[in-house]
């Protein structure tokens, strides 16, 4: 889909040198003599590296089309997670790459949504909130009240966030997957 170069946005997936490129930032600039255009900073998909590219506004982009499904996580192997579609019962696969260190997150039966770009899972999406139980945690220091005071915690997963200092081990809280904060003791 052909969209004008103004109306990029941070996060968009763009088609542009036969390559698939998010943009990170965009800056619509109006100098006072000639035309307008969008400096637009992005990253490829592909190939991990970084583009700064500038449109001018009458300038028309083309935006990717993604396919985005709905998946329930199985299992992981040494480099790939394995996916399971709910109303087909068909499998797919995914490099832990396009994942990343959110792939510890992943419990089984999670309900993910999993973006393609021509047939190839790019992205995995997890909900916006997750219940994770504490492994460890340092403990807390009395008379820090004074600002808003965190401490270190380590999930039953291991990955390390900050938490209240009424967290103690082997309690449950529900962690933000987009930001990796602590949200609430459950």
């Amino acid at each position: 889909m052909k969209i004008n170069a103004g109306e990029i946005r941070v996060g968009m997936l763009l088609e542009y040198k036969n390559d698939l490129w998010q943009v990170l930032k965009t800056q619509n600039v109006k100098p006072g003599k000639g035309g307008a255009f969008a400096q637009v900073e992005m990253k490829s998909i592909g190939n991990n590296t970084k583009l700064n590219e500038r449109f001018r506004s009458s300038e028309s982009v083309e935006k990717a089309s993604l396919d985005e499904v709905t998946y329930n996580y199985l299992y992981s192997d040494e480099e790939n997670y394995f996916f399971m579609d709910p109303k087909n019962f068909e499998q797919i696969e995914v490099k832990k790459d396009i994942i990343g260190e959110k792939g510890k997150l992943l419990s089984e039966n999670l309900e993910v949504s999993v973006s393609f770009y021509n047939e190839n899972p790019i992205s995995v999406e997890l909900p916006n909130q997750i219940k994770c139980k504490i492994a460890a945690t340092d403990a807390a220091l009395k008379g820090q009240t004074v600002s808003s005071s965190y401490k270190p915690a380590i999930l039953d997963n291991g990955i390390k966030i900050q938490v209240p200092p009424f967290v103690e081990a082997e309690d449950e809280i529900v962690l933000d997957t987009r930001t990796l904060d602590y949200i609430k003791k459950i």
